[in-house]
């Protein structure tokens, strides 16, 4: 649940848990200003950089935040990318933080934008984007204490705010203090309001240079802090072979589906001049070529890896996907039912009364009759899911600007040469050079086994759907369903064919996992055994829904040899693509031999999860590339690493 918050008559928000108000009686907005931001120097010290991290202790409702945020807006010497990491224990409601920022009108707008991606915070990390990912916020809900030690964090900036060191000591001793010196590089500034002796003395033992300095009213004195400790800071967490973060510059991305296009768009945001290779002529021709597609998280009573992550790559998928796709058209969050075939409830039993209900919950009445399922079906009811057209979100994503675009570009080996700069080589068949750069990020699904010379143990796995149109968009062949079901694969009852909501409108049921099959296209008899798994797929996941479909697979499978003219397609259709995926399921994001490949990268092995998870693999993996504050927990993106794979 939301932390409760009390208001004073005079407007100010006061916490009951801590006895104390959350700012100050002006209104916080002079302390955010001159206490934190001008305390830090800015804007002038993030002048003409690629990017700037700030570490905040105590987000409460989020005003620094807004108040850097709005100075960033107004710089033209801003900062490409602005990073705000900021820890939070006790979140409070969304409701209450559009209330306490409504005092300041200047602020309206982006408070407003923070108040509509403020939910489903659970004990975690998050990551919100703003104006278009240049602006992310990455909120550590949790003991700031602890969750600075778990996290790999380096900023240039800190603002240490919080409850009163008397109401709260926990937040300003001694360990706490250690955890924020162990995110410093040597200069960074820390600026807070106390000058409390403890806090003093805990910061100058941590490494600071203190110094007390005119305050903001009704303070007499702040404090300004610098690291610069008199030994060399102990690395013990930064991996054995750590390169220096990469400066943005040329970088080429092998395949043009989702997952290249995912990296790319993230990397050209942060200034990269990035080349897009693929053997196709057009972007999204191969397992992104699929009609219309799921994106919903996965749900387990003990909330696993894959669990936190796919909420992590929902959030990025809804954030990314309402800056370059057409709602409606292109993609819809409507929700998604997944119905729990084996009868298993997925959610744990108190998860309904907490932030997670938000994401996910029991399925109610209504929409259990909407999908024609019982009242005591055992479903979820995703709310942050939705279906989306994957070609579309490729190519949008690949039209950012400074991303090219080189189609019919098969690349069957990569070179690395050393003169007279170290630079990768993508070699074609013909040993012709079809481009180079010193960074290379391979991202081709199923093709990225002989990119990688199998170097890892990946499964090819071809997967086919089942699919047809409306031939009267006002009466569809089923009855109107508003949202995707899943469960035991997944049906897209409606989605338009081109370019308007109301023209031409298809459906979707899929798909095989037919491991270790490559070939392309299916054989005739492939095509007949596809259609008859997704039949029975379907009769289990909408039983009610079904019938509505049989004389479609029925005239399908009654003969499976016979071929109509290739001008009159068949009333229910085929695709068939081939993805890939690790020994453990999850996606491999990260470098791939930092020792003897230097500057190789990969995204891969996204499986059937690409459209939940590789918009956040190509955060990730930008963010490891320059040494950002990571968009997932340390732990997260540990289990993603290529260092897990023998």
């Amino acid at each position: 649940m939301s932390e409760p918050v009390d208001w004073l008559p005079d407007g100010t928000p006061y916490s009951p848990r801590f006895g104390d108000r959350y700012h100050s009686e002006n209104g916080g907005l002079d302390q955010a200003r001159r206490v934190f931001l001008h305390g830090c120097g800015l804007p002038a010290n993030w002048a003409g950089q690629p990017q700037w991290r700030i570490l905040e202790t105590g987000f409460g409702f989020g005003l620094n935040f807004l108040v850097t945020w709005a100075a960033w807006r107004a710089d033209p010497e801003r900062p490409t990318l602005l990073h705000f990491v900021s820890t939070e224990a006790w979140p409070v409601s969304a409701d209450d933080l559009l209330r306490a920022t409504s005092v300041h009108p200047e602020l309206a707008p982006l408070a407003e934008a923070l108040h509509q991606q403020w939910w489903g915070l659970l004990p975690g990390v998050h990551r919100l984007r703003f104006d278009e990912g240049r602006v992310l916020l990455t909120l550590y809900v949790g003991d700031t204490q602890a969750m600075l030690r778990q996290q790999n964090l380096v900023v240039d900036s800190i603002y240490l705010d919080g409850f009163s060191p008397q109401r709260n000591p926990e937040s300003w001793d001694l360990h706490t203090l250690k955890a924020v010196a162990r995110c410093c590089r040597r200069g960074t500034r820390l600026a807070t309001w106390t000058i409390a002796r403890a806090v003093r003395d805990a910061l100058a033992q941590c490494g600071f240079e203190v110094a007390r300095v005119p305050g903001v009213p009704p303070k007499r004195d702040n404090l300004h802090a610098t690291f610069n400790p008199r030994w060399e800071p102990r690395t013990t967490r930064q991996p054995a072979v750590a390169p220096e973060p990469a400066l943005p510059g040329p970088c080429i991305v092998i395949g043009g589906g989702i997952a290249g296009a995912s990296a790319a768009a993230s990397l050209a945001r942060r200034g990269w001049l990035v080349t897009v290779l693929d053997q196709a002529p057009e972007p999204a021709a191969g397992a992104s070529a699929l009609p219309a597609g799921v994106f919903a998280p996965h749900v387990s009573p003990d909330d696993s890896v894959l669990s936190r992550l796919s909420r992590s790559g929902i959030r990025a998928t809804l954030e990314q996907a309402r800056w370059v796709l057409n709602e409606g058209v292109d993609w819809a969050h409507c929700g998604v039912l997944e119905h729990r075939t084996d009868g298993t409830p997925g959610l744990s039993p108190n998860w309904p009364q907490g932030p997670g209900a938000a994401w996910s919950e029991p399925t109610p009445p209504a929409a259990l009759a909407a999908a024609q399922l019982p009242p005591d079906a055992t479903a979820c009811w995703h709310h942050q899911a939705g279906w989306v057209r994957p070609a579309r979100l490729a190519r949008a994503l690949l039209g950012q600007p400074g991303i090219q675009w080189q189609g019919h570009c098969a690349v069957a080996q990569l070179r690395r040469v050393e003169t007279p700069t170290a630079t990768w080589q993508a070699i074609d068949a013909q040993c012709r050079v079809l481009a180079e750069a010193p960074t290379v990020v391979i991202a081709a699904g199923a093709g990225s086994l002989a990119l990688l010379n199998h170097r890892w143990p990946l499964q090819p796995v071809r997967g086919q759907v089942s699919w047809g149109q409306h031939a009267d968009p006002s009466k569809p062949l089923l009855p109107w369903i508003p949202f995707p079901a899943n469960g035991n694969g997944n049906l897209v009852p409606r989605f338009p064919l081109g370019d308007q909501a109301d023209g031409d409108q298809g459906w979707v049921m899929g798909s095989t996992f037919e491991r270790d099959v490559q070939a392309l296209p299916p054989t005739a008899s492939d095509i007949h055994a596809a259609h008859a798994t997704n039949w029975a797929k379907l009769q289990g996941l909408l039983p009610g829904v079904a019938p509505h479909l049989e004389p479609l697979f029925t005239e399908a499978l009654n003969d499976p040899a016979s071929q109509p003219p290739t001008c009159v397609p068949p009333a229910l259709r085929t695709w068939a693509a081939v993805r890939c995926t690790a020994p453990d399921r999850l996606p491999i994001v990260g470098r791939v031999d930092p020792v003897h490949l230097p500057g190789l990268w990969v995204s891969t092995a996204m499986g059937a999860r690409g459209l939940t998870l590789a918009l956040l693999c190509g955060e990730l993996l930008a963010a490891r590339l320059q040494g950002e504050p990571l968009p997932i927990d340390a732990r997260l993106a540990k289990a993603l690493g290529t260092e897990r794979l023998p």
